[in-house]
């Protein structure tokens, strides 16, 4: 009978779960969070973690759908189910208030808090907690977990297994050349910081928590018992000092595989059972230590960063060719080579992501842990060996399709994807209908590529800081009605060319007669390019791409995607998104300069459009007639005594030039009165030929609707005329 209750528990929790979306974690708390939502002073910091130390703290923290109203949360419950024996704990209520949200920017867009508890594990061994949600509406679910609690070993005792062979992968050494290892005993020799203090030594230690209740074998609990104090004098020897006469405590020293992972007392007495130790891809296990403002930014600057709430959508089963880019635990699979039992659990891009905490096997200039630094093939087969660091960004952020062959035919989803930045950059993998499109040198010029601009140091007094730059990954902050843009890295090669914006002046692009700033140019080319495909004469924000569209326009479809997709409107590689958008536009107009020439005309003729006597308005013959002319009447612009058909009529500069005598055709000069409205008000246009004289009403009178408005009146047959604009006449 009680197998039967529990299945049906089991199908009751899993029917709820699907609109309830419940689940039990362990929360993280962050120093910055302790401060921020002023818990109290004696709060302990939590990684977040399933596997803790005996006497810490565990957030526990059950979690709901946030579509569901909290008024339809109507009960939760906890229970304390199994404990190890001897063990007196209890449940009890956690500081976390209800101003303390969902941790993590993802999570806080789909979950909301249930209910909270705190247990403070008391002897080591496994506990589980269960909870019962209940709703008006959704039914109820009956969750639970297990808790692991330990005592710490340090780093001799992971090193036993952990340092290679064909017990487990190696994993000590490589750690032994991070910053890491090292963090505490090289601060204490006073070669990190004059201001290294006891206060410090929390993030750099094993285990570090002086809450009486929690005594496991953490550093603090072995410095007290061999009596060891923390240095006077940070010098060199401080550290030989302790290996010397405190070993056990040196043994604990430094940043080390239980910081990450849990106390290690019971998994290494299993003899490594994989569920007696913690895993953990949630920043919160990093944020313990990294997310200490203001000093400590690094969590605080990627929470408004994209990367923090990456799409959930191409993640769990059946999506994983998505998840190597769009989860955390995804990219690691695909890094470390995985194909198969891809980790498709949806995890946002994060701190370990892209870092590698546990190092290199062999040091090769990787201080920051970045997870792969190896070159990156793009979907054209170029192979990028240049860009630093950068390389790591290109992985994920490249065109998934090669050019050449995908985008002369339509498919499904049509396009290069989200972010073909490192195509961009290189200057590669576009649409270019043969041609040479030109590329600009900043793959060469900037030296780790993405993170050189995108990861620019924000001081704290800066009103950016944390808005932009650093692990936020933008380079602008755009706060309205001003913005920032962090041009500093710009003006390492620019100079005063680029000051305050990215939309700097620079060339007139879309060949409008007006120099504007370059992303200006390039969004004027978009615009036009896509007034050129369907539906047609339209300038639109995104393209709608479908079977019935021509050769050409899927193949200009693509760059307008390739170009829009990059996001940086011209800056990561100008010359390349010019010169893509042009060949388009030549392609479907064979205009590519937009100066009403075609660009055939302009070759047969002058050899290049680029020609200054190829220019629409430049005279060739002498006839005084100009090539926009010329190409009208179908002749050679540079033929003389060309006879021009009458009733032609074009202007020469100010004047006016008439094909001939019989020519009864005139243009003549009107005057447009232009002037902004007010909606509510009514304006009149009146004229007179005399100041002297009464003014006169011309048209009817003028509604205002809050535009600009323009009136065109003939002025042929005046000597001189004065116009006015009345309100409310």
């Amino acid at each position: 009978m009680a197998a039967a209750v529990a299945i049906l528990s089991a199908e009751t929790t899993a029917q709820a779960q699907t609109d309830l979306r419940a689940r039990l974690i362990a929360r993280p708390l962050t120093p910055t969070e302790i401060s921020s939502y002023k818990l109290p002073a004696d709060a302990e910091t939590s990684g977040g973690l399933f596997n803790v130390g005996v006497g810490q703290p565990v957030y526990l923290e059950a979690e709901v759908n946030i579509a569901i109203p909290s008024s339809d949360i109507t009960g939760v419950s906890w229970s304390l189910s199994a404990a190890p024996v001897g063990s007196q704990a209890a449940l009890s209520g956690s500081p976390l208030g209800s101003n303390v949200p969902v941790y993590g920017p993802a999570d806080q867009l789909v979950y909301q808090v249930a209910g909270r508890t705190l247990l403070r594990p008391d002897v080591a061994g496994s506990y589980t907690v269960t909870t019962t949600i209940t709703t008006a509406s959704e039914g109820t679910t009956n969750l639970a977990q297990t808790i692991t609690a330990g005592t710490y070993l340090g780093v001799n005792t992971c090193a036993l297994c952990h340092s290679g062979g064909q017990v487990a992968d190696d994993m000590v050494t490589p750690w032994q050349t991070t910053a890491h290892a090292t963090m505490f005993s090289r601060s204490i020799d006073g070669l990190t910081s004059s201001h290294y203090n006891l206060s410090c030594i929390k993030c750099h230690t094993v285990g570090y928590d002086t809450n009486t209740n929690a005594v496991n074998g953490g550093f603090d609990d072995v410095a007290a018992r061999l009596g060891w104090t923390f240095p006077t004098v940070l010098t060199n020897g401080n550290w030989a000092n302790m290996q010397a006469n405190y070993p056990a405590l040196a043994n604990l020293a430094n940043i080390q595989c239980e910081n990450c992972h849990g106390p290690g007392s019971q998994h290494a007495y299993s003899l490594g059972h994989t569920n007696l130790i913690a895993v953990s891809f949630n920043s919160g296990d990093c944020a313990q230590c990294h997310d200490e403002m203001p000093n400590h930014s690094t969590v605080a600057e990627w929470d408004n960063s994209l990367h923090a709430v990456t799409t959930r959508d191409p993640s769990g089963p059946g999506r994983e060719d998505c998840v190597r880019c769009h989860t955390g635990a995804g990219f690691v699979d695909y890094v470390d080579g995985i194909t198969n039992n891809i980790d498709t659990a949806y995890v946002p891009i994060n701190c370990q992501t892209c870092h590698e905490p546990h190092g290199e096997t062999v040091p090769d200039g990787n201080p920051h842990l970045l997870r792969t630094l190896t070159s990156v093939t793009l979907m054209d087969g170029t192979v990028v060996t240049n860009g630093g660091e950068g390389r790591l960004c290109m992985e994920c952020h490249h065109a998934r399709e090669d050019a050449a062959t995908y985008a002369t035919s339509y498919h499904s989803h049509f396009g290069p994807h989200h972010g073909p930045q490192a195509d961009m950059l290189e200057g590669v993998n576009g649409f270019t209908y043969g041609e040479a499109i030109p590329s600009s040198a900043h793959r060469y010029a900037v030296t780790n590529a993405c993170v050189t601009c995108h990861m620019q140091t924000v001081a704290s007094t800066d009103p950016a800081f944390l808005h932009a730059g650093g692990h936020t990954f933008v380079p602008m902050w755009d706060n309205d009605p001003n913005s920032i843009s962090l041009t500093a890295a710009c003006q390492q090669c620019h100079g005063s060319t680029i000051t305050t914006t990215f939309d700097f002046p620079l060339q007139d692009y879309d060949g409008d007669g007006v120099i504007e700033g370059v992303q200006t140019e390039v969004q004027h080319l978009l615009d036009k390019l896509s007034t050129l495909l369907p539906p047609l004469g339209a300038v639109k924000s995104s393209l709608n791409v479908d079977s019935t569209w021509t050769t050409p326009q899927l193949e200009a479809a693509y760059n307008w995607m390739f170009v829009n997709n990059d996001g940086s409107h011209g800056i990561h590689n100008t010359a390349y998104a010019v010169g893509l958008l042009k060949a388009s536009i030549a392609n479907l107009t064979g205009d590519a300069n937009s100066d009403g020439l075609p660009d055939a005309w302009q070759i047969q003729y002058f050899g290049s459009i680029n020609n200054p006597e190829a220019a629409p308005d430049a005279v060739n013959n002498t006839n005084g007639v100009p090539n926009w002319m010329m190409y009208a009447l179908g002749v050679d612009p540079a033929q003389s005594g060309v006879a021009i058909p009458g009733g032609v009529v074009w202007a020469d500069g100010k004047s006016l030039v008439n094909s001939g005598a019989t020519n009864t055709v005139a243009i003549y000069t009107a005057a447009e009165v232009a002037f902004n409205t007010q909606v509510g008000e009514i304006y009149q246009i009146q004229a007179i030929s005399s100041l002297g004289g009464g003014w006169q009403n011309v048209g009817e009178p003028i509604q205002g609707t809050g535009n600009s408005f323009s009136y065109l009146t003939p002025t042929r047959n005046n000597a001189q005329m004065f116009f006015r604009v009345v309100q409310n006449p």
